[in-house]
């Protein structure tokens, strides 16, 4: 048994975060982690090897469009998914890698096994008994599937499966037109699938902005992405050559169904709190079996705290990397803070979409005066040298006092350029200081000060 400040169950982007968070302030931090590695689903199975994947594709597929009107000649490259494979998991190695020498930089114990709370202050680890003052619930989400939908992760596959497909299938069909399925179909499309995305609702990435939503459906359409909408699935039947996926258009209630040597459910994530004694310790859960935290990521039961994708808000790696570092600041003391109004979502397709702040369709809901700045990428000179030109810049600021309000970007580097809104919104910042900021010439950052401009007397090239 060992007694620790600090014990934080889980150890993906919030909990290793707020573990090396609370080492670097003074506190005396253990971690938990059953996996053989560090880094959670994000590092082993969700954001960085499917970033991999998605850089690959796309390499690839400029390859096939590009190098040969760039003056780039020879034999076009073939895809060996093994090969791919190897790289994506090289990539996760060197992550995973960095974490482990991160803690033993900053003297975070790692205790292997599977974490439960056996009573207050104590954590039930392979066996043995740990006491600390604090504990941090950072278990993370699991997918979640549709009833009657069985996944083996072979044929029908969550993105878990899907990072590790060993052949490009013929046919591939995409349950959710969230951002998992739209980047992980993409992926496939690029390399050869021919790939259906079936949505519930009548739009994709439920929650974005209308305008986007359109344009970026438009554009992976253009891509060989097939959309059917407003489809409920009731079912993925297993033949012996083929997945028949059948589904009811709720738009008239009538059938269809779809072959395909793949299936994809990217239906959304729920909150991982299975086996970890929260019942037994008397945490309160919401209705949705989120744990249930006060505005400062406290639970119910005194030293006890949640963060990331078993609290309520977005299910995002830096929304719970920022909730760590805040539990970690108020256990130490100190004024732990996350400004909700201001974490962006970004989806790491081709065009990147990214956004922050409110949409229109907020802003029209609680009737606030607003304007709206755009600027089109094929304005921009770097984005159409790149062959990047689809896609727009989109502020929204305050009618009265030009504040921002929000950004919505499609287009190239969007999920980095949005960083600068970010910041902006942060320190309450006008459109026009936006406008009147000197941007580097030719940056695809430009387009953002073009869209600013555009919420005064008019953006300069377009």
């Amino acid at each position: 048994m060992a007694n620790y400040d600090v014990i934080v169950i889980g150890a993906g982007p919030g909990g290793y975060v707020c573990a090396i968070r609370c080492a670097q302030l003074g506190l005396k931090t253990a971690c938990v982690e059953s996996r053989e590695t560090l880094g959670g689903t994000c590092l082993n199975v969700g954001c960085i090897p499917s970033k991999a994947m998605l850089h690959a594709s796309e390499m690839y597929h400029e390859a096939h469009t590009h190098f040969e009107t760039m003056g780039l000649m020879g034999v076009s490259p073939k895809v060996d998914l093994g090969k791919m494979l190897e790289y994506k998991q090289s990539t996760v190695e060197s992550n995973t890698k960095g974490i482990e020498f991160l803690f033993k930089k900053n003297k975070v114990d790692w205790l292997k096994g599977h974490g439960k709370v056996a009573g207050k202050g104590k954590v039930e680890v392979a066996g043995e008994i740990h006491e600390a003052k604090h504990i941090v619930i950072a278990t993370g989400s699991e997918a979640a599937s549709l009833p009657g939908i069985e996944i083996d992760e072979e044929r029908v596959v969550t993105s878990t499966g899907a990072l590790e497909l060993k052949s490009v299938p013929k046919k591939m069909v995409v349950i959710g037109a969230g951002v998992i399925g739209l980047e992980m179909g993409s992926v496939y499309s690029r390399l050869g699938s021919d790939v259906t995305v079936l949505e519930f609702l009548d739009v994709i990435t439920p929650g974005m902005d209308g305008e986007v939503q359109k344009s970026f459906q438009k554009m992976l359409t253009k891509q060989g992405i097939n959309f059917t909408l407003g489809a409920a699935v009731q079912g993925v039947q297993k033949l012996k050559s083929k997945l028949k996926v059948t589904y009811k258009l709720r738009k008239d209630d009538s059938d269809g169904a779809i072959d395909a040597d793949v299936v994809l459910v990217a239906t959304g994530r729920k909150p991982y709190t299975d086996g970890l004694g929260l019942a037994e310790a008397g945490v309160e859960m919401t209705e949705r079996g989120q744990i249930k935290t006060d505005a400062h990521l406290a639970t119910n039961i005194e030293g006890i705290w949640a963060i990331g994708d078993v609290i309520t808000g977005p299910m995002l790696a830096h929304k719970a990397e920022d909730e760590g570092m805040a539990v970690a600041e108020t256990i130490a003391g100190q004024k732990g803070h996350v400004n909700y109004k201001v974490i962006p979502g970004v989806i790491y397709t081709s065009p990147e979409v990214a956004s922050v702040g409110q949409t229109e369709e907020q802003l029209k809901e609680e009737g606030r005066a607003y304007t709206v700045g755009k600027f089109p990428f094929m304005g921009n000179a770097r984005a159409k040298s790149h062959f990047t030109g689809d896609g727009f810049v989109k502020l929204l600021a305050d009618k009265e006092t030009d504040r921002i309000l929000g950004a919505h970007i499609i287009g190239p580097m969007a999920g980095d350029l949005i960083h600068e809104i970010c910041v902006g919104m942060e320190f309450g910042a006008a459109a026009e200081d936006i406008a009147r900021t000197c941007h580097a010439h030719p940056t695809f950052s430009e387009a953002v000060r073009e869209a600013a401009l555009a919420c005064g007397d008019g953006a300069i090239h377009a």
